[in-house]
């Protein structure tokens, strides 16, 4: 087709479509309901993880939650039971009661939630650990020292700072859920650096070293130390196996042999019988504790992780089985405070990049060990946040921009998670 007649064609449907929404009220709501401000541009979240219900009626199907302050399109408006207002439409099965949000006239948020954007460190907020002899945290700034606290944060407890005030001559930084607490108290947490390893031509054909003193050595049986060392979580390419009396050797490139406690490779395998042909799927391998992602055949991306220390059928264990992802949220906290019988207590908010595929067992970013490819965790499989970001962008469903969770629907389920 030649290009100024598509140019044409282009104008001609964008006329039409003009003409036909010029009869209709924008956005589109019931005939001789209350008309939407002219300038209205977006609708502001008032509230952090307001609910997102798949349609215009409360206690319906769950769609996801949004963050507070953030502005979100609106294709819709309509009356429904649940809401003293209306129902906002801010995408597809996705609506919103009036009364947590406000009209405004910027633009909304772009298609490209800025906590997804690839090439940092993989951590949505900025975290940091409370110092020895805990502190104090105040749900109004001015509270503090004023009141008795709203919260006792102990040594270790981790926190999620989203805003920085001076009060009295000292800065205090906010949680995420609201706390004030003095900054003295708390000191920020270093990123992992380790990232996992896109897969070239769909051959896993590499590993990687996860303890800080292995050696190479001359071969599998009866071999020798070499002066050749490695540092922790150094990548390498993979020549050959070897299983000698039920322990696993690798070949590595260049020279030497690498016995299977110092290295982790992925193994391929199938897809299991949930998965369609080309779908997105993950495959957990508890015994080299690593994680690949796939499409049908293919694996595209393969990394190290940290999963349940306790054996199957217990309660730190991660399961075994096909799942399907249930739930993702940005950010979820996790601790032990209601566990009488714990010798130690942790609580840790806004653990990254959360998918639950399991009950309460999911993939998530872990910034508070460099443990990987060792089992360590409660259940969960425990990813750096860098990797643990990419695999939440890699799964189903996708996080619309400004929202905190969201679930799956007929349309788009949850991607399927086999741990074997």
């Amino acid at each position: 087709m030649r290009p100024h007649l598509i140019v044409a064609i282009a104008i001609s449907c964008a006329l039409h479509a003009a003409s036909s929404r010029a009869s209709e009220p924008v956005p589109w709501s019931e005939p001789g309901d209350l008309p939407v401000p002219a300038d209205a541009a977006s609708v502001i979240v008032l509230h952090e993880d307001v609910a997102i219900e798949s349609g215009p009626v409360a206690g319906g199907r769950r769609r996801g939650s949004a963050s507070a302050g953030v502005a979100l399109p609106f294709f819709a408006v309509k009356r429904g039971p649940g809401c003293n207002g209306r129902w906002f439409s801010i995408g597809p099965l996705a609506w919103v009661c009036q009364d947590r949000l406000a009209f405004s006239t910027e633009p909304p948020i772009g298609a490209v939630d800025p906590r997804m954007q690839q090439g940092g460190d993989g951590l949505p907020y900025r975290y940091f650990f409370v110092t020895r002899g805990g502190t104090s945290g105040y749900g109004q700034l001015s509270a503090v020292d004023q009141t008795a606290p709203d919260q006792e944060l102990e040594q270790g407890f981790a926190v999620a700072v989203v805003e920085q005030r001076r009060h009295d001559g000292e800065t205090y930084g906010r949680s995420h859920h609201g706390l004030w607490i003095p900054m003295r108290d708390l000191v920020p947490i270093k990123p992992k650096t380790f990232r996992g390893e896109e897969v070239s031509e769909g051959k896993l054909d590499f590993g990687w070293i996860v303890r800080d003193d292995a050696k190479a050595l001359t071969k599998p049986v009866g071999g020798t130390r070499t002066s050749q060392r490695f540092a922790k979580f150094q990548r390498l390419r993979v020549l050959e196996e070897q299983m000698v009396r039920k322990e696993r050797y690798y070949k590595i490139e260049g020279d030497g042999w690498v016995h299977q406690r110092d290295l982790r490779k992925p193994s391929e395998s199938p897809p299991p019988s949930e998965v369609s042909a080309g779908e997105r799927w993950i495959d957990i391998e508890l015994a080299t504790q690593t994680v690949v992602a796939y499409e049908g055949t293919r694996p595209v991306y393969a990394t190290l992780a940290s999963t349940g220390k306790g054996g199957q059928g217990s309660p730190f264990a991660t399961p075994k089985g096909v799942h399907r992802i249930w739930v993702k949220l940005v950010g979820s906290n996790m601790d032990n405070l209601e566990d009488d019988e714990a010798s130690n207590y942790y609580s840790i908010e806004d653990v990254p990049w959360v998918q639950y595929f399991s009950k309460g067992v999911g993939l998530h970013g872990a910034f508070w060990h460099n443990d990987f490819g060792h089992v360590r965790s409660h259940g969960c499989v425990n990813l750096t946040p860098i990797d643990a970001q990419w695999f939440f962008g890699f799964t189903g469903p996708h996080l619309p921009a400004g929202w905190t969770a969201v679930l799956p629907t007929d349309l788009e389920p949850g991607t399927v998670v086999r741990v074997r």
